[in-house]
């Protein structure tokens, strides 16, 4: 069997993951007031585990306004930053994965329920709620809350606040910070003519429309250490006629490389419900391999990538130079073991779990040595 092209070691910076499985960002909606709970030292317990090459938490707001919903995870308050360091804490004494943190403003979709509640918006005044800010007063979706025009102390503020926190993972020892670019939060808003109309030096053109995005990148990587690495998420389409769209994508990729991005992490939609998404496995690799073709970073694909062949042709094809999985390793947390099991490659497992081995993958575990009395 040839060798797996899947479990081959990556460099994210001076970040070396030891294949190019990466655990996808996804929102838990079970913390306190921005805390991680015992929800999330289970739930990162057990990724931890799984043998991918890297785990990125889901989607960390930056201030109590930033956050999807009241229950979503921050890094904005001691309590927060302690928090969490308790739950890395723990999943650190069993497992060697290297561990990042995306960072997060909602922006116009903040303040809204959990999905098992609706996703609906919570307006200003309704319990957990509150008054949302964006790049210019237009709502998200018809029927909701006007959300704040962000002047330009706020938008030093919000800036501020990725600065902050980005000292907090550091503290704490996250290995790397991805920036949330995507999916209609904040910084995409500022990015697509959809949501931002502004008529000062963060509006019109496609330059101004990634200023303040790029400001953001530039504070993130300025207050995180120098050999860890810091990247960015983006939606390369919005998937509405005269949105943000992959060219666009491609020059945001390039302004962030000139400025020591590590990486693009491609995926797509999210800032408008007219929204028209052709679903399929793969669907968003084609954005990816346009970006990998025209910028040379490490980029991160995305979208409906469940099998292990089809992940090992994503890398040996050239569409991306990581997968990222998100549902998929939610149903299976032990995907990785799984695909390796398939491939014909080896992934680390904690040594409590070696004797699960199956016989006819006895060598699939790196550093597997169990003799069953």
């Amino acid at each position: 069997m040839p060798m797996s092209q899947l479990f081959q070691p990556l460099l994210l910076g001076a970040l070396e993951l030891p294949n190019r499985i990466v655990i996808a960002p996804m929102c838990q909606y079970s913390a306190e007031d921005g805390r991680a709970t015992d929800w999330h030292t289970i739930h990162l317990g057990h990724l931890a585990l799984s043998g991918a090459g890297l785990l990125v938490l889901e989607a960390t707001a930056v201030s109590p306004e930033g956050r999807i919903s009241p229950a979503d995870l921050g890094l904005y308050s001691d309590e927060d930053e302690a928090a969490l360091g308790r739950v890395l804490a723990a999943a650190r004494r069993y497992s060697a994965m290297p561990i990042a943190v995306q960072l997060s403003h909602a922006g116009r979709k903040a303040s809204s329920r959990a999905p098992w509640d609706g996703g609906t918006q919570i307006r200003p005044g309704e319990p957990g709620g509150w008054r949302t800010e964006a790049p210019s007063a237009l709502a998200h979706a018809e029927g909701e809350d006007t959300p704040t025009a962000l002047d330009h102390a706020g938008l030093a503020r919000v800036r501020q606040g990725f600065v902050e926190a980005a000292r907090r993972a550091a503290r704490i020892g996250l290995d790397g910070i991805e920036i949330h670019g995507a999916h209609g939060y904040l910084l995409h808003q500022f990015l697509s003519p959809l949501a931002n109309v502004r008529n000062d030096e963060y509006g019109g053109s496609l330059e101004n429309r990634m200023r303040f995005p790029l400001e953001v990148f530039d504070a993130v990587r300025e207050a995180f250490p120098t050999d860890r690495p810091v990247w960015m998420r983006l939606s390369a389409t919005d998937w509405v006629p005269g949105g943000w769209d992959v060219e666009s994508t491609i020059a945001m990729a390039r302004a962030l490389k000139a400025r020591g991005c590590d990486a693009i992490h491609v995926s797509t939609g999210g800032v408008s419900p007219r929204q028209q998404i052709p679903l399929a496995p793969g669907y968003q690799l084609p954005f990816a391999r346009q970006v990998k073709a025209a910028v040379d970073l490490p980029v991160i694909g995305v979208g409906l990538i469940t099998e292990p062949e089809q992940a090992e042709a994503v890398i040996a094809g050239g569409d991306a130079d990581a997968v990222a999985l998100a549902r998929a390793i939610l149903y299976d947390p032990r995907w990785p073991w799984h695909a390796a099991a398939k491939l014909g490659a080896r992934v680390a497992a904690p040594k409590q779990y070696w004797r699960s081995q199956p016989r006819e993958f006895k060598d699939l575990f790196t550093g597997a040595a169990y003799v069953q009395r």
